[in-house]
C-alpha cells in the first residue's frame, strides 16, 4: 500500500509570511505523495473586524452567519488558497487549489442548530477518494481550503482540522496515511505558557483529563478530537507539531 502524507497548516502560520515560506520549503521536500489542508481564521477574523463585524467563537469553532460565510469563502478559497498554490508552483510542486465544491471532493451537511447554532457550518459527510487518487496519480498535489458544500448549492465553512482528519480517514482505505497538524506551537503543551513543555505522546484518557482540568481549551480541543478520530479510523500515525518542525520528530504523537 502506497504512503500518503496529509498535512494541515493553521491560520497563524498561513498569515505569517516567513513561517509560511519556510513551511512550504519543507512541505515540497517531503518524499511521498501529499495533500495540504489549510486554515485561515486569522485573516478571516481581521477582515471581519475591518468590516465592523466582531468574530464569534464557541469552543474554538467559528459562528458563521451569511456575511461571515462570504468573507470565509473569499479568504479561504480565494486569496489564501491561490497564494499557497502559486508558491508551491514556484517551488516546482504541481498543485491544484480546491474547495470542497470543486470536483465535489468534500460534501458536508449543515450542523444541527442545537445545542449551538453555528450558522453556515458544515460537518463532513463524504470525501471523494477516487477524485483525490486521480490527482495524486497524475503527480498533482491537492491543496484543500476550509470550505465545503452540501450538494444543494450552499457553501459551508468547515473546520480545517476536521477536513484534514476526514480526508486522512477516507484515504486510509487505499493508502498508508500519516496525518500531521502543523501550527505555531511545538505540540500539545503541559503548560500553555511554556513552549518547552511538549507532551511527547498523549492518549485519549490523558486528553479527557486535560480537558476536565482546563489545561487545554479553545482551538486545541477540536484539533485533538479530530486527531483521535483519525487514529480510531485507521490512520497510521497522527502528530501535532510546530510548522517549523515538519521535517523532524519534535511534536506530540497521538494515541
Amino acid at each position: 500500500m502506497n504512503s500518503l502524507s496529509v498535512i494541515k497548516i493553521g491560520g497563524n502560520v498561513v498569515d505569517n509570511p516567513q513561517a509560511l515560506e519556510a513551511f512550504l520549503d519543507d512541505f515540497v521536500s517531503l518524499p511521498k505523495e501529499k495533500i495540504l489542508v489549510h486554515g485561515g481564521g486569522v485573516m478571516a477574523s481581521q477582515t471581519l473586524r475591518r468590516m465592523g463585524i466582531e468574530p464569534k467563537m464557541v469552543d474554538g469553532r467559528r459562528i458563521t452567519d451569511a456575511e461571515t460565510l462570504k468573507v470565509a469563502v473569499a479568504v479561504y478559497a480565494g486569496w489564501l488558497n491561490k497564494t499557497i498554490v502559486a508558491k508551491l508552483q514556484a517551488r516546482g510542486c504541481n498543485a491544484v487549489g480546491l474547495s470542497g465544491a470543486d470536483g465535489g471532493v468534500i460534501e458536508s451537511v449543515i450542523r444541527p442548530k442545537e445545542p449551538v447554532d453555528f450558522g453556515f457550518v458544515g460537518d463532513v459527510r463524504s470525501v471523494d477518494v477516487k477524485f483525490l487518487e486521480m490527482l495524486l496519480d497524475q503527480g498533482i498535489t491537492p491543496v484543500l481550503c476550509a470550505v465545503t458544500h452540501d450538494r444543494k448549492g450552499t457553501l459551508l465553512n468547515t473546520n480545517a482540522d476536521t477536513i484534514a482528519s476526514s480526508v486522512a480517514k477516507a484515504m486510509a482505505s487505499v493508502r498508508k496515511v500519516n496525518l500531521t497538524f502543523c501550527f505555531e506551537k511545538n505540540g500539545v503543551l503541559a503548560d500553555p505558557a511554556d513552549e518547552d513543555s511538549v507532551i511527547s505522546q498523549i492518549d485519549r484518557a490523558g486528553f479527557e483529563e486535560m480537558k476536565a482540568t482546563g489545561a487545554i481549551s479553545a482551538g486545541m480541543i477540536p484539533k485533538l478530537d479530530n486527531a483521535f478520530s483519525a487514529i480510531s479510523a485507521g490512520v497510521h500515525k497522527v502528530i501535532i507539531k510546530n510548522s517549523a518542525n515538519l521535517g523532524n520528530s519534535i511534536g506530540t504523537v497521538i494515541g
